[in-house]
């Protein structure tokens, strides 16, 4: 007899962005002359980069001819992809990282899902609340956590976020063995400091545990003092994993490209306290299920770096923080508070008592406007929204327009 993953048995019923799309499509059938403008799912509305769609085009070429033609490349990523990330994004900063400690994919999603499984299933899991989905859904399914009671699974130490604490968590109050970070923040657009940062690190090193730190919107800090890495602080390369995007900066949604930083030195233990490195273990994982991401996507995301890329992607995130400020500006207006949008495309709203569904559905039915509840991201989002800044400004501009209309 066939039996199944049981854990999976303990996830709930839908995901948060697939309940969102069914109540967004039963509207729209009822309101068929409607415009619904959706400022919920990050998914980026701009094209792509004028510098990647020319290497996109000259890689296809390449890719017509039998002289040039490549089949399959290398699982961790061609050369002059990771050597260019290695370069731009971490040594200018001053963080220490190679070329071979970066390893390409086709989404920071799947690789902070993947990346569990080479972790032991009674690892201790700390995980901020809210947060989003992947990181607590994954652990679900891996089984690490009890039931769901009460809004939060049995077996996880859940890190609070709230407005007292900035949205930047406390420390656990229990030892864990696992940490996931996202700054700037996702769900809430909060930011943390080096300093702050620096808890989490020594932290790690204290208690032998290690840091996934997501760091998909780090295209979006204007703020300089704010770390874009977790390897501008000291002692990270032994203790954090670093994922990041091509999709929120270069607008590679629809087109597929991340990659996962696991610098050599970053180790963990096995049941009877031996170390063993991450690099290799995850190497291993990665060439076995991974067949690379394409040639001519990764062509297109090295241009990124070129002069032209880096001015076009500057110009793309400046649009969409334009369309955050105008955001957070009409909210602030009409007496609700938030955060993000400074250094981040979303906007974390408090809904001043209203239930995050509740609140979802006004605006929805009253406004056309599609926004994410909050209470979908954990227990501390409850009462909240998130706004996303990936629109036209136009279509911004609508909406904040309906939103005051709406709620005045």
């Amino acid at each position: 007899m066939i039996t199944i993953n049981e854990h999976y048995l303990k996830l709930q019923a839908s995901y948060l962005f697939s309940d969102i799309a069914k109540r967004v499509a039963a509207f729209q059938e009822k309101n068929p002359e409607m415009e619904v403008i959706k400022l919920g799912i990050g998914d980026v509305t701009r094209a792509l980069p004028q510098a990647c769609v020319e290497a996109l085009h000259e890689a296809v070429d390449e890719m017509a001819r039998d002289a040039s033609f490549r089949g399959y490349g290398p699982e961790q990523g061609y050369g002059f992809l990771r050597e260019a990330i290695a370069e731009n994004d971490f040594q200018s900063r001053g963080a220490d990282i190679a070329a071979d400690e970066i390893f390409v994919s086709d989404g920071a999603k799947c690789d902070t899902g993947n990346i569990q499984e080479i972790f032991s299933t009674d690892a201790k899991i700390a995980i901020p609340d809210p947060v989003y989905p992947v990181y607590l859904d994954t652990n679900v399914m891996a089984g690490r956590t009890g039931t769901f009671a009460d809004g939060r699974y049995q077996g996880i130490c859940y890190l609070d976020s709230t407005r007292e604490n900035n949205f930047v968590p406390e420390l656990p109050a229990e030892p864990v063995d696992l940490i996931y970070l996202c700054f700037p923040n996702n769900p809430t657009g909060s930011s943390i400091t080096k300093e702050q940062l620096q808890k989490w690190v020594d932290y790690a090193h204290a208690n032998k545990a290690l840091i996934l730190f997501d760091a998909a919107y780090e295209a979006f800090i204007r703020d300089e003092s704010l770390p874009k890495s977790i390897y501008e602080v000291d002692g990270a390369k032994e203790v954090a994993i670093e994922f990041r995007s091509f999709s929120k900066n270069a607008g590679f949604t629809g087109t597929r490209c991340a990659f996962t930083v696991v610098p050599k030195e970053c180790a963990a233990f096995d049941s009877k306290g031996g170390k063993h490195l991450i690099h290799p273990l995850w190497n291993r994982r990665h060439c076995t299920k991974f067949n690379g991401v394409s040639y001519p996507i990764q062509k297109a995301a090295a241009a990124v770096y070129s002069e032209n890329g880096k001015a076009q992607i500057r110009e793309l995130t400046d649009y969409y923080l334009k369309n955050a400020a105008l955001i957070r500006k009409e909210i602030t207006n009409l007496g609700f508070d938030s955060v993000g949008g400074d250094n981040s495309p979303y906007i974390w709203i408090d809904g001043q008592g209203r239930d995050s569904w509740e609140f979802f559905d006004m605006l929805l039915n009253k406004a056309g406007v599609v926004c994410t509840p909050g209470a979908g991201f954990g227990k501390c989002g409850q009462g909240y929204i998130r706004l996303s800044a990936f629109n036209s400004y136009e279509n911004v501009e609508k909406a904040m327009a309906r939103i005051s209309d709406a709620l005045k």
